[in-house]
C-alpha cells in the first residue's frame, strides 16, 4: 500500500495531523542539517586558524632547533624533536627531507607532563602525507593511526617540508552532541506538536463533524415512503470560512428535499385518490356491461354467430378488466395504510390448497410440496394470503416452459423466532438481471427470455409484496440461469396446533404436491 492509498483511506483529522507532522519533521530536520553544517564549519575555521598558528611554532622550532624561546628548549641540537611549548595536545608534526618523512611526532600529556611521541605510520599514512601540497589551504584527512585530522604543510628554509596537523575528535565530539541535543527536542517537539496539533485539527472539524452526524440522521429517515420531515439543520457558524458555507448549503440542500419530498407525496396522494376512485367508479358500468352482455345472450330471438361470439369478447373483457380493477383497488388500500382483516391463518393448509390449485390450472408442470411435520400459524388475512401464493404460483406457471418443477416450502425460521418462511422455486430460464431490479414494480412485465403465453397486467408481484410487508413481512427474489426463486418471511402466531390436515397426493408419476423431506 502507497502512502497516497494509505493517507486516502484516513480521516480528514488523520491526514491534516500526519501533514502537519511530516511538516514539521522537515523543517526539524533542515534546522538540524543546517545548523550541523554551520557549527561544524565555523568550528574547522577556529581550528584552521589554530593549524596556522601550530603551523608557525613548529616551523621556527624546526628551523632554529638551538635558540630558546618557542622553537625549543635551550641547547636542543640539529635534528633533535621540534618544541613542544605552545602546541595543543594531539598536534601531529611531521618532517619530510629528500622525499622521505624524517620523523613524526604527536603531542601527548602524560600525567600533566606535555611529550612528543613518535608514531608509527601505515604505508597509506605515510602516502598521505608525502602527497601533501606545501602552502596549500589546510585539508582534512584520514590517518589509520590517528584518525581524522586537519592537516596543512609547509615549505622550510631548508628546501624540507614541514607538515602541522590537528585532530578533529573534539568537533566531531561537539557535533555528534548537537545532534543528539536536537533529536531529543525535536522528537519532544514533535510529540507535544502532534498532540496539540491533533486536538486543534479536531477543534477546528467540529463543525464539518456537525454537517456529518445531521447527514447521518438525514439518510437514516425513510425518504423512500412519503412526506418526511427534515427537522434535522446544521448549526451555521461563520458565513465566511468554508465550514459556514457548507452548513449553510448543506440546509438550504434539506430545505430543497424536504420540499421536493412534500410536493411528491401530494402527488402520490392524488394519483392514489384518483386510481382508488376510478377503480371504484369502474365498477358499476363494468357490472353494467357484464349483465347487458348476459342479457343479450339469453335472448330467445335467434342471434348470430359473429354477433354471438362478439358478446362473449364484450363478457370475457369485461370479466378481465373487473379483475384489473380489483387489484387497482387493492393497491390504492394497501397505499393508503387501511388494515387488513386479522385472523389466525394455517399457512400449511393454505399452501396445500393454493398449490393443488396451480397443479390443475398447470398440468404441465412437476409441482412438489415440503411441508413441516406440524402446521405452522401465522396473524393476517388468510384472503390476501390466499393471494400472493396464487400470484407466484402462477408467475412461476406462466413464465416457465412445460416440464419445469415448482417446489413449494414452508418451515420454521431457525434463525428468528415466530417467523415462518415460505418459498417458491422453480428450475425455469430465470429472470434477466436487468429485470430484476424493477420486477415488484406495477406494470412491469418479463421479456422474452421468460415467455408469457396469456396476458398479464404487470400487478401480481407487485400486490404480492404490498400485501407481505402490510402483514409485517418480506417477500425477495433470487433468480439466475439456473431458476429462480422467490422467499417470504411472515411474522408467526404461537397457537394451539389445529386439526391435522389431510394430505394430499397425486397418484401420476409426474405431479407430485404430497409432503417431500429432504
Amino acid at each position: 500500500m502507497t502512502i497516497r492509498n494509505w493517507l486516502a483511506a484516513r480521516t480528514l483529522r488523520t491526514r491534516l495531523t500526519a501533514g502537519v507532522l511530516v511538516l514539521l519533521i522537515v523543517s526539524c530536520a533542515g534546522i538540524g542539517i543546517a545548523t550541523s553544517i554551520t557549527l561544524q564549519g565555523f568550528l574547522i575555521s577556529r581550528l584552521d586558524q589554530q593549524l596556522v598558528e601550530a603551523g608557525s611554532r613548529l616551523d621556527v622550532s624546526l628551523e632554529h632547533p638551538g635558540g630558546p624561546g618557542p622553537g625549543g628548549p635551550p641547547g636542543a641540537g640539529p635534528g633533535d624533536e621540534p618544541g613542544v611549548q605552545g602546541q595543543a595536545v594531539g598536534t601531529l608534526a611531521a618532517q619530510i627531507t629528500s622525499g622521505s618523512i624524517a620523523h613524526a611526532q604527536v603531542v601527548h600529556d602524560n600525567a600533566g607532563e606535555i611529550s612528543l611521541n613518535n608514531v608509527a605510520l601505515t604505508p597509506v599514512d605515510r602516502s598521505v602525507l608525502l602527497n601533501l601540497v606545501p602552502d596549500a589551504p589546510p585539508t582534512t584527512t584520514h590517518l589509520t593511526s590517528l584518525g581524522d585530522y586537519r592537516l596543512r604543510a609547509t615549505r622550510g628554509q631548508d628546501a624540507d617540508i614541514h607538515i602541522a596537523g590537528l585532530p578533529l575528535q573534539d568537533i566531531e565530539s561537539t557535533v555528534h552532541r548537537l545532534q543528539a541535543t536536537e533529536l531529543v527536542v525535536f522528537a519532544v517537539a514533535l510529540l507535544l506538536t502532534g498532540l496539540a496539533g491533533a486536538g486543534w485539527v479536531t477543534l477546528s472539524l467540529r463543525p464539518l463533524r456537525r454537517v456529518t452526524i445531521t447527514a447521518r440522521k438525514v439518510t437514516s429517515l425513510p425518504l423512500g415512503s412519503g412526506a418526511v420531515e427534515l427537522p434535522h439543520r446544521v448549526p451555521e457558524t461563520y458565513p465566511r470560512t468554508e465550514v459556514g458555507q457548507l452548513s449553510a448549503a448543506f440546509n438550504q440542500m434539506l430545505g430543497h428535499v424536504e420540499t421536493a419530498l412534500e410536493q411528491r407525496e401530494g402527488s402520490e396522494a392524488r394519483l392514489r385518490r384518483f386510481v382508488a376512485d376510478a377503480s371504484h367508479e369502474l365498477r358499476t358500468p363494468l357490472a353494467g356491461i357484464r349483465s347487458y352482455a348476459e342479457l343479450a345472450r339469453r335472448s330467445t330471438e335467434p342471434v348470430p354467430d359473429e354477433v354471438s361470439h362478439a358478446l362473449g369478447r364484450v363478457e370475457s373483457e369485461a370479466v378481465r378488466m373487473g379483475l384489473l380493477v380489483d387489484d387497482l383497488l387493492l393497491l390504492a388500500r394497501l397505499d393508503a395504510g387501511r388494515p387488513l382483516e386479522r385472523e389466525d391463518v394455517d399457512m400449511s393448509r393454505l399452501v396445500i390448497e393454493v398449490t393443488s390449485d396451480a397443479r390443475v390450472a398447470g398440468p404441465d408442470h412437476r409441482w412438489s410440496l415440503d411441508l413441516p411435520d406440524e402446521p405452522l400459524v401465522v396473524y393476517g388475512d388468510e384472503h390476501r394470503l390466499h393471494q400472493v401464493v396464487g400470484n407466484l404460483l402462477s408467475n412461476a406457471r406462466i413464465h416457465t416452459p412445460a416440464g419445469t418443477s415448482v417446489v413449494v416450502r414452508l418451515a420454521a425460521d431457525e434463525q428468528a423466532e415466530d417467523q415462518v418462511l415460505l418459498s417458491i422455486s422453480d428450475d425455469g430460464p430465470g429472470i434477466p438481471a436487468e429485470l430484476q431490479a424493477t420486477v415488484f414494480e406495477r406494470f412491469v412485465r418479463a421479456d422474452d427470455s421468460r415467455s408469457r403465453v396469456k396476458g398479464s397486467t404487470g400487478l401480481g408481484l407487485a400486490i404480492a409484496q404490498a400485501v407481505v410487508r402490510a402483514h409485517g413481512g418480506s417477500l425477495t427474489l433470487i433468480s439466475d440461469e439456473r431458476g429462480t426463486e422467490f422467499r417470504i418471511s411472515l411474522p408467526g402466531q404461537p397457537r394451539t396446533p389445529p386439526t391435522p390436515y389431510p394430505r394430499t397426493r397425486d397418484n401420476s408419476s409426474t405431479h407430485d404436491i404430497s409432503e417431500q423431506r429432504e
